[in-house]
């Protein structure tokens, strides 16, 4: 093999590598962008709340214990943004089955269900909620991506010579699959 043959074969392989390096790196940042939609879409929704808690506690004698899970769970996801980590994920996965809860047990109260401040702001969570379900199906794509990238020849072995590591799909947990028991939210009373 002549030192041109080499040095065309050697340039050729090295254009292959970054592009695969490129390629892996721009994957896995998309995968923390749409991790990072998720927090933006959180915030929102928390953001949101310490509004609905308001006009519930003004129109209603509500259950105290909901609403203070709510504040709580909205206190503590606040505080998880940004930084990460799959805390956030977990507040989320607590507060949207919180917020289920919350708007199930609102239909026995007839005064806040017409005050029409309550139901703009239950139509505006819905909104965020229906945003979150995209935002999430979105990572979820991009982790899909991501780690097909990792597992697929040949970036799978430039992947695993520098470590990447795949990311985990946004999933919902057991407790989430199952239907909501309406009868036991109102019997909670």
């Amino acid at each position: 093999m002549n030192t041109n043959t080499f040095l065309i074969v050697a340039g050729v392989l090295a254009v292959v590598c970054i592009f695969l390096y490129n390629s892996i790196i721009a994957k896995r940042n998309n995968v923390k962008n749409a991790f990072a939609s998720i927090d933006a879409m959180l915030k929102k929704r928390f953001d949101l709340i310490p509004n609905l808690v308001a006009t519930a506690q003004q129109s209603a004698k509500f259950e105290q214990s909901t609403l203070d899970m709510i504040v709580r769970l909205r206190s503590e996801g606040t505080a998880a943004l940004g930084s990460g980590s799959k805390k956030a994920a977990e507040i989320d996965r607590e507060m949207s089955k919180a917020l289920k809860g919350f708007m199930i047990q609102v239909e026995n109260y007839p005064d806040l269900k017409s005050n029409q401040n309550f139901l703009q702001l239950q139509h505006a969570l819905q909104e965020i909620e229906d945003q979150l379900a995209a935002t999430r199906r979105t990572y979820n794509a991009t982790v899909t991506i991501y780690n097909n990238a990792l597992d697929m020849f040949p970036s799978n072995l430039f992947a695993a010579m520098l470590n990447f590591k795949p990311e985990a799909l946004f999933e919902a947990t057991n407790d989430e699959r199952q239907n909501v028991d309406v009868k036991k939210l109102f019997a909670s009373k």
